[in-house]
């Protein structure tokens, strides 16, 4: 039966306390196997994120930029504001869904929203993720805990690209970063948010959205 996905819009949350309610919300699953899949939008002030496979030598130098070691695949990575972060709270059972397939559904999901401002974008199958003539405009990472996903993606929209340059990201060094901005000129930052909403219901195969209100503590 085709499922509702919950969309809560966040605003700007600190990292740490938004990845502790995805542990939160994922763990509770196990106790109420119903539970409508949702999807969290949020900003964050600025922060690095190392992945579990995390190696120190890829901070090359933070600075005055907190650096949080996370539970999510991949490498480090930055958020900042003017990034819209999608994180995905799906019964991956349930949907039916491998991981590398899921993977794939979110690239076609950010592939097709660029492609909607003009901008021609492709994953690489060695290096998750979306591109634009060989710079990274979108970093994935996941966590599957008992059938449920948390964690997600990262689309850069219209941010300060610098702090990328302290960094190798997602672990490749001189890995090129770019961002939506400079290939489609000024950008809605709320309707790119509407256009992921609609491609994410589209690829990941719910029937529809609603939005959720109140917080997530």
């Amino acid at each position: 039966m085709p499922q509702i996905l919950g969309i809560r819009d966040l605003g700007v949350l600190d990292y740490e306390r938004t990845w502790l309610a995805m542990q939160r919300f994922t763990d509770q699953r196990k106790h109420t196997p119903d539970t409508q899949d949702e999807v969290w939008l949020v900003q964050h002030p600025p922060v690095f994120t190392q992945g579990q496979a995390g190696k120190a030598e890829h901070l090359l130098l933070p600075g005055d930029i907190p650096v949080v070691k996370s539970d999510r695949g991949g490498q480090v990575t930055y958020h900042g504001p003017g990034q819209l972060v999608a994180y995905l709270l799906l019964d991956v059972r349930r949907l039916g869904f491998g991981v590398r397939e899921l993977v794939s559904r979110m690239e076609l999901c950010l592939i097709e929203l660029l492609a909607s401002y003009g901008v021609t974008a492709a994953a690489k199958p060695d290096a998750p993720g979306v591109y634009v003539d060989g710079a990274k405009i979108a970093s994935l990472g996941l966590r599957i805990r008992n059938g449920c996903s948390f964690h997600g993606l990262a689309l850069n929209v219209d941010m300060d690209l610098e702090p990328f340059r302290r960094i190798n990201p997602c672990g490749y060094a001189g890995l090129a970063m770019t961002q939506l901005r400079d290939h489609a000129g000024p950008i809605d930052f709320a309707e790119v948010g509407v256009q992921l909403r609609t491609q994410l219901v589209k690829h990941l195969d719910y029937a529809e959205q609603t939005t959720l209100t109140g917080g997530i503590d």
